[in-house]
């Protein structure tokens, strides 16, 4: 029977069977949004259990073993750790420039963006594109962490559930903050802090609404997770207590190097990722340089590669000498900025976490040599320097708070904790208004801290709504012929151009009829050039709508002209303030749909229904 379903006609009926079945359920918003929440966690932990062992597929096809350990990298011939990262650019150039744009970079800025811009909608195609870059990167030895990716995917898989079940805009984009949280929880064995992660950084919303999904996705996705995988905590922690009440001194201090490392990680990471977009060679060539890059770097400091869960456990052990734990905050700051900004495809996270516990460490063993009987070891630092770090790099104390205790299990760290993340966030929000997610989407010119308007005009060019209908008048044009046009045109805007067609002023109906009716006649005397209005604004087709509404506030006009991007000044079209107000309304249309074209599947099936229903 299932060759039946390979059918085309069969697979839409089916299709039509499953939706409507879904929507019988939508009588109860709350019970529709849970079902969905636990399909969308499911699959998000399943991903996430692929994607794990995806990195360790590739990790053994670079350096040959499926136990990887420090001990093992150390002893390889240094060309392989110089060539491995290098291929492994090979492979991931090409995957992310001609399959999935998106899958370039460390990934939550792009879900992020998708929910301000597009409502939450992100191509199917991204999952696959995602694994297959990020596991290739991350296993051939690029310096980048888990947690990216698999929000990306994890968002991916809770968008394709909304747009199959063509749901609104609003529940569309709780279902991507599901995949979100499904994707943090089953990758770190953390459901609270997946949660949180969805809601605090994805979102940037804690309504009451959305919670009981994003949960319930989480927890599904745990539950799969530590089925397959065990219920083990993401690193062993050695014996911790609070020496002394002084010793939260050292802490606070620990907080305020922690928003140094973590601010100077967001500048170093996207100062990088500007001096591989000056170079001129393809754009998929790139990851190859940044591997080579790291390669170099990893024949001595192999450290570097990959996550660094194995040297965070060093950390925490206290086994690593503070030098060599100053050496590693610069060599993985180097290493990630290099792997994400060449191209390469990875999460931050696990980064922040490796440079917090080596800052963690370093801190902690200057203190207890200092004052071996007043505080902890250097491992209890290293762990609160985690939390720290990722606080400041993400602008997100309670996510980060969470984490550091579910990736540990242990509740004595907590106050340590919540002292040097809140100290940490404050200072790195205090001196830097974007967090290293955000920051990528203020350098595309979005803004998450404004209303969603301003966004939406941004993702609009003047390109898509310029009118190529317009009526000119040569400069010298005289009153009589000025009157005769504006008497037959139906346009209230008429534009003087030169002989070349460069716009010069714009001439307006309304003050021709004011002339013309004035007590003293006009002659031919009085041109066009005479008693038009200069050009203040005008724009190319490049230009965004945010830029064009502000114009229209500060001016008197209600059109102004296009001009040719190539040849200053010639005017190509003109853009109305009905036609800005016009665009706007229907991408606020298109936010609250899957997509326009399901929204015309949708408005079609009905239709057909209707005929169907009426026996046609």
């Amino acid at each position: 029977m299932s060759f039946l379903f390979r059918r085309p006609a069969l697979q839409r009926i089916y299709r039509k069977f499953i939706v409507y079945e879904l929507r019988q359920l939508r009588s109860s918003e709350h019970t529709f949004m849970v079902l969905i929440a636990i399909g969308i966690g499911v699959l998000g932990g399943f991903g996430a259990i692929f994607f794990r062992f995806a990195i360790r597929f590739f990790q053994a096809l670079a350096f040959g073993s499926w136990h990887y350990t420090l001990d093992y990298v150390m002893a390889l011939p240094w060309y392989v750790k110089l060539l491995a990262p290098a291929a492994g650019g090979l492979i991931v150039g090409p995957i992310v420039y001609f399959f999935a744009r998106e899958a370039k970079g460390h990934g939550v800025p792009e879900v992020m963006e998708s929910i301000i811009l597009h409502g939450g909608a992100i191509r199917p195609r991204v999952v696959l594109a995602k694994i297959a870059a990020s596991a290739v990167c991350i296993g051939s030895g690029g310096s980048a962490g888990r947690e990216g990716p698999i929000v990306q995917i994890g968002s991916a898989i809770g968008s394709a559930f909304g747009q199959f079940l063509r749901v609104s805009g609003s529940q569309l984009r709780t279902l991507v903050a599901c995949g979100t949280a499904a994707g943090i929880a089953a990758t770190f064995n953390a459901p609270i802090a997946g949660a949180l992660f969805a809601m605090e950084i994805i979102l940037s919303d804690f309504a009451i609404s959305q919670f009981s999904p994003i949960v319930i996705s989480s927890v599904s996705a745990t539950v799969i997770s530590r089925h397959f995988l065990g219920d083990f905590p993401a690193f062993v922690i050695p014996h911790y207590e609070l020496v002394s009440v002084w010793e939260m001194i050292p802490y606070a201090i620990l907080g305020v190097l922690a928003a140094f490392v973590a601010l100077a990680f967001i500048n170093i990471l996207y100062k990088t990722e500007d001096l591989f977009d000056a170079l001129v060679i393809p754009e998929w060539v790139k990851p190859v340089f940044g591997g080579l890059l790291i390669g170099a770097m990893g024949i001595i400091y192999p450290h570097i590669f990959g996550v660094g869960y194995e040297t965070i456990d060093l950390a925490l052990e206290g086994k690593l000498v503070w030098y060599f734990m100053l050496l590693l905050i610069v060599l993985k700051l180097l290493a990630t900025s290099i792997t994400i900004g060449s191209g390469g495809s990875g999460g931050i996270f696990a980064p922040s976490l490796f440079l917090g516990a080596s800052l963690g460490g370093f801190v902690g063993a200057v203190v207890h040599l200092l004052f071996p009987a007043y505080t902890a070891s250097a491992g209890a630092y290293a762990l609160v320097g985690m939390g720290a770090v990722a606080a400041g790099a993400m602008h997100a104390p309670i996510t980060s708070i969470i984490i550091i205790f579910e990736l540990t299990n242990d509740y004595r760290i907590i106050l340590p904790l919540m002292v040097a993340c809140i100290i940490s966030v404050l200072i790195t929000t205090r001196l830097k208004k974007d967090s290293i997610y955000t920051l990528k989407l203020t350098r595309r010119g979005l803004d998450v801290f404004k209303a969603q308007e301003a966004n939406i005009l941004k993702a609009v060019t003047v390109g898509k709504i310029v009118n190529k209908k317009f009526e000119t008048l040569k400069s010298e044009a005289p009153f009589s012929q000025i009157n005769e046009r504006v008497s037959k045109s139906s346009f209230t805007h008429l534009y003087v151009v030169d002989e070349h067609d460069h716009v010069q002023g714009i001439i307006l109906a309304r003050e021709v009829e004011k002339i013309r009716n004035g007590i003293e006649k006009p002659d031919d005397s009085l041109q066009a050039k005479d008693i038009c209005i200069p050009v203040t604004y005008y724009f190319n087709v490049d230009d965004t709508l945010d830029t064009v509404i502000k114009a229209f506030g500060a001016s008197q006009l209600d059109e102004f002209p296009a001009v040719d991007e190539h040849v200053p000044m010639k005017l190509i079209g003109t853009i109305s303030k009905d036609d800005v107000i016009k665009a706007y309304n229907n991408e606020m249309v298109k936010r609250d749909m899957v997509s326009t074209v399901s929204g015309y599947i949708g408005s079609a099936d009905k239709f057909k229904q209707i005929k169907m229903s009426n026996g046609q």
